[in-house]
């Protein structure tokens, strides 16, 4: 007896295997000192002993569940701000990260936040705000953080605020499958 084959989860499995990893295009940004770079490299594992700060950019292929992240860490000093503008086109999804135990920046890291949140190149583009330095015993919840931000009245992108320690690593990849996963649901 012949058994036409049907479309089942191998054929599906062999699909999604033989496509190439899709590329995603994320903005990595910050004040300076909040932790771009130590996070960075901890995505790509690699050794963060010795980190000093970005002078420019740093980018870094990563690969996660099947896609290809292009992350580009652009240095957060109050000079290199003007210049962020310059690596809004074609982003995927921005991280922008908080040094949580830096309060006395707060007001200034939300302001920088909300005028990227402002910004025409980014709209609709989803926001991953990682609440750093955890770690530390000064560390702000990030709940505190994202009532401070007034985060809740996003209503025009997916957003999410993840407690992380890029030094000790915990809570990054929590962040990073956020990110899979609402890359997925914007590629479709």
């Amino acid at each position: 007896m012949w058994v036409k084959p049907q479309k089942g989860l191998l054929s599906i499995l062999r699909k999604l295997k033989s496509a190439p990893d899709q590329e995603v295009r994320i903005l990595l940004l910050g004040l300076d000192n909040a932790g771009k770079t130590t996070l960075l490299k901890q995505l790509a594992s690699e050794d963060i002993s010795h980190i000093t700060p970005t002078q420019g950019f740093n980018i870094k292929s990563v690969q996660s569940q099947g896609f290809k992240l292009n992350v580009w860490d652009i240095g957060g000093q109050r000079k290199i701000r003007p210049y962020w503008r310059n690596y809004f086109e074609n982003t995927d999804i921005l991280i922008y990260v908080i040094d949580s135990a830096d309060r006395k920046r707060f007001e200034e890291t939300g302001q920088e936040l909300a005028e990227l949140l402002e910004e025409e190149k980014l709209s609709c583009v989803p926001v991953l705000i990682f609440a750093n330095k955890q770690d530390l015993l000064t560390a702000a919840p990030a709940s505190e953080i994202a009532e401070g931000l007034n985060l809740h009245t996003i209503r025009d992108r997916f957003w999410q605020i993840q407690s992380c320690s890029a030094l000790t690593g915990e809570g990054v990849q929590d962040g990073m499958n956020w990110v899979c996963k609402n890359v997925s649901a914007k590629k479709k």
